[in-house]
């Protein structure tokens, strides 16, 4: 049975480190699949083959605009994640990796065809793009045959923060949101119900727990979360 952990706006260390710990349990084989949905706080991530020229302020800048910056082991260059984005990461077992991306990739399209947004996947650049404009971002990093990171959908989120970067270290290329090309303002939660529906359908989970998970919850002994997931 998929798991799913709805969290709370809450900063990238702080889920970096869950990541980390779900990623141990799963490589043992002693929690399922595991899908965590969030926002973040604001923050800049350099993938481990991104270029620091990409990154277009200074530490002390960003430090000022109160955004935070990693340098993290997933794929892909720089991106922006902030309140208003969903943002999935995946602690999952996987053999193909190019094939679950897809996956990913085509949950974002559906996903967006609902809401009446046409979208297409660039098969050079990963992602999702309405035209030339980049809608969501996909990152992976795979370690023992699980996969940590994953992807960040710009739905209400501001955009402004992409301009201190050259994103995904493509100069000829935008972003956009789902905010941006419908003119209006979208609930989150309900853009996360909407997402685990189309996402559970195309990876064939024919069952899924959603687990609402407070802040609180992570801060506390870890063996307190292992017993949430492994509860029924």
């Amino acid at each position: 049975m998929l798991k799913i952990l709805d969290l709370p706006c809450v900063k990238y260390k702080k889920a970096w480190d869950l990541q980390l710990y779900l990623h141990s349990l799963r490589k043992e084989d002693k929690i399922p699949d595991v899908l965590i949905l969030l926002e973040h706080h604001p923050v800049i991530t350099l993938g481990r083959f991104g270029k620091e020229e990409n990154l277009l302020k200074s530490i002390e800048e960003l430090n000022r605009l109160g955004i935070d910056f990693y340098r993290i082991e997933r794929g892909g260059d720089i991106t922006y994640h902030g309140p208003g984005q969903l943002v999935g990461y995946f602690s999952f077992k996987i053999n193909k990796v190019k094939e679950f991306i897809y996956k990913i990739e085509r949950s974002i399209q559906e996903l967006l065809r609902k809401y009446g947004i046409n979208s297409e996947i660039i098969k050079e650049y990963p992602g999702v793009w309405v035209g030339n404009r980049k809608i969501c971002a996909i990152g992976l990093a795979v370690k023992n045959h699980v996969s940590l990171h994953g992807f960040a959908l710009n739905v209400n989120n501001d955009l402004q923060p992409f301009s201190y970067i050259i994103p995904c270290g493509l100069k000829d290329k935008e972003v956009t949101s789902m905010l941006k090309e419908l003119k209006i303002p979208l609930h989150l939660y309900e853009v996360k119900r909407d997402f685990i529906n189309v996402f559970t359908t195309i990876f064939g989970f024919e069952e899924f727990q959603v687990i609402k998970i407070s802040e609180e919850m992570i801060d506390q002994n870890p063996d307190k979360l292992l017993e949430v997931l492994l509860s029924p």
